[in-house]
Parts: C-alpha cells; structure tokens; sequence
C-alpha cells in the first residue's frame, strides 16, 4: 500500500516508534544492492528518516560514490504481518549538531544511547516514497 511520507497513518507512524531492527538498502557503484541491519528513525514532519553508523561503512562509501543529490535508498522494517518501506535520497552529515541529534533520537526508539564513536556519521534520507501495511 502507498503512503505519503510526509503525512503517514497513525498506524504507520506508531509501527516506526516502536522498536524494530530495519534494514538499509543502498546502491554500490557497479550497481548491485547493498543491504545491512541499522536502527532507523523516522521524522516525518522534517520528511526524514536518519541511520547514525560509522563514517568508514560500506553504505557511506555507496552513498559518497553517488552524484550528489542521486543516492536512491530505502530502509525497511517487518514485525509479523506488519511491515513499512521508506525511499529518499540520502546525504551523508558529518556535522555534529545533526549527528548529536540523531543519537538522541536513536536513543529513544531503541531505548539505549550508542557508546561514543568519534567517526560517526549520519546518514539522513530525504524520503519521497513510503509504503507498508502497519
């Protein structure tokens, strides 16, 4: 089912509070799929989903390797019948008021706060597209 990211469900929006492992799909530069498990947060009143992870990934280095402005992405979650999909094009952000408040974020969805990591990273996705049944 289509949704407007932007203006989800209540369902939908409840089903990205809880608390889920998601998957992050990105693009590696000969074209295959990269898939990884990351904790994902979802804002749809800025239109964003975020993933924190570590500047040196292979899913920032897919990101980077893209023109600026074209890293198509999507990140999903399942739990049972429920499942959700959320598509953009993602940046990656190094500047630590962004990447401070994505932690603080991923600390109230998953219920803990990453340990320090001096390389981390965020990586915001500017959603476009979402789908799901929730």
């Amino acid at each position: 089912m289509s949704l407007d990211p932007l203006n989800p469900t209540p369902e939908f929006l409840a089903f990205w509070q809880e608390r889920h492992l998601c998957t992050l799909t990105t693009q590696r530069p000969d074209g295959t799929p990269h898939v990884v498990p990351v904790g994902v947060t979802y804002d749809p009143e800025a239109g964003l989903a975020r993933v924190i992870t570590n500047k040196n990934s292979r899913k920032v280095r897919n990101i980077l390797a893209a023109q600026p402005g074209t890293a198509r992405v999507a990140v999903c979650q399942l739990a049972g019948k429920n499942w959700a999909t959320l598509e953009g094009s993602a940046v990656v952000r190094t500047d630590d008021e962004a990447v401070a408040d994505a932690v603080a974020r991923y600390a109230v969805r998953y219920g803990r706060t990453p340990s320090p990591n001096p390389d981390r990273v965020l990586i915001e996705i500017r959603l476009d597209r979402a789908m799901g049944r929730a």
